[in-house]
């Protein structure tokens, strides 16, 4: 079946192509363990059920305005102030189905056939085939000193009269690194002074661990909302583990916001009003489920680096936030695709390969899950690929035997 030129140049997600196989072996009965997901355990937020609830035994389910509910753009609005320290009006704020929809719309907004859009390796999978879809050019950072920590004088390398705009992601997602203070002060000096859009994902903000704070851009310009060239992504999936109901929003200049609103009521008209009404539930409820799950996440962290201690010959960047680590597989020799293949194959572990990030030799493993999960997932893992691990491993009921290094 004939489909289009753009259609063919865009890949398939891996994280929902491992999630389907997941699911497949589960339903075969295969005790598999996912780390690959990004999606906490923990339940949805009482005062989100409730104000869904709500919604539904009310039976008033019809469009709202395209932008999003009133309502919850003022709860979007007090969450700006509190947690950036800058007032913004309802016109500087559309709400999208998830975060995901509200990159997209803002670059289907600004780029151009032939733009470039840069992203800093490691990125989230989805970016360059979002940039891709807009008929934008990914241009991909890596870092020169082997860290996961952009440097500015890489970026400027790469910036041309076709840089459109950089996306930037801290706490990051896959590495879990935050990006230090002097830096994001740095690319928000460079980016307002030279006219090119800061994207600004900061859907992990709170997700941060040992102290540590995800420095908000808004601190580093003395420019108000309407006048910058900053555009901040935010949303209820991963803060509140509330990430089936698919809200974000963006905060951004009105006349992006207006151009945005025109796209999205083309394209979805508007985001469900059950979801609003959950998400401004958990906006407007008790925020000791955020600082809950902050902990909780971050012991599962300190479970993680505890097990890939024993772990021969992979290298792990402790991570700062959210719940992704990109430990270094090179010296297996493999690549990431034949690693996340083979780990899946011989020990039913779900794993992400680092090519997908722009760091191909690294898997990125998610400590989302239980720490049942992340103990024997670690566990199999180094069955599956460490030498020096026992020959022997129970997964299930079945007594495996390692017959392949």
């Amino acid at each position: 079946m004939p489909v289009s030129q753009l259609a063919r140049t865009i890949k398939e997600s891996p994280t929902l192509r491992l999630n389907e196989k997941a699911r497949i072996l589960r339903e075969k009965g295969e005790p598999v363990i996912h780390l690959g997901i990004g999606e906490p355990k923990n339940k949805a937020p009482i005062n989100a059920l409730l104000a869904s609830a709500a919604r539904l035994n009310a039976g008033d389910i019809k469009y709202t305005p395209t932008d999003g509910l009133p309502s919850l753009k003022k709860a979007i609005i007090h969450y700006t102030e509190d947690n950036y320290n800058r007032l913004v009006a309802p016109e500087n704020i559309i709400v999208s189905t998830g975060a995901k929809q509200s990159i997209y719309n803002i670059l289907f907004s600004i780029v151009n056939p032939q733009d470039e859009v840069i992203v800093l390796a490691p990125y989230w999978v989805s970016y360059p085939e979002m940039i891709k879809m807009v008929y934008g050019i990914p241009v991909a950072v890596v870092p020169e000193d082997g860290s996961f920590h952009p440097r500015m004088e890489d970026i400027e390398e790469v910036v041309s009269s076709y840089t459109k705009a950089i996306i930037v992601n801290t706490p990051n997602n896959p590495s879990g690194i935050v990006y230090s203070r002097d830096f994001i002060a740095e690319i928000v000096e460079f980016c307002e002074s030279k006219g090119i859009y800061l994207i600004l994902d900061d859907i992990y903000h709170k997700l941060v661990f040992d102290g540590k704070r995800a420095e908000p851009a808004y601190s580093f310009t003395n420019k108000d909302v309407d006048n910058s060239h900053l555009i901040v992504v935010n949303g209820v999936s991963k803060l509140y583990g509330m990430t089936g109901f698919r809200i974000g929003w963006v905060v951004a200049p009105r006349p992006l916001v207006e151009v945005m609103t025109n796209i999205q009521a083309q394209m979805t008209s508007n985001p469900s009003v059950i979801s609003q009404a959950a998400a401004e539930g958990a906006l407007t409820g008790v925020q000791s489920v955020v600082e809950s799950l902050r902990l909780t996440i971050q012991n599962n962290r300190d479970v993680l680096l505890q097990e890939m201690q024993g772990f021969g010959g992979v290298r792990v960047t402790r991570p700062e936030g959210t719940f992704y680590c990109l430990p270094d597989f090179r010296a297996y020799n493999r690549t990431s695709e034949e690693l996340a293949n083979l780990l899946l194959e011989k020990a039913l572990v779900v794993t992400v390969p680092g090519v997908e990030f722009g760091m191909e030799g690294h898997l990125r493993l998610s400590y989302a899950g239980s720490v049942k999960d992340i103990t024997e997932g670690v566990e199999r893992m180094r069955w599956a690929l460490d030498p020096e691990s026992p020959n022997e491993i129970y997964i299930g009921d079945r007594k495996l035997i390692r017959d392949w290094l």
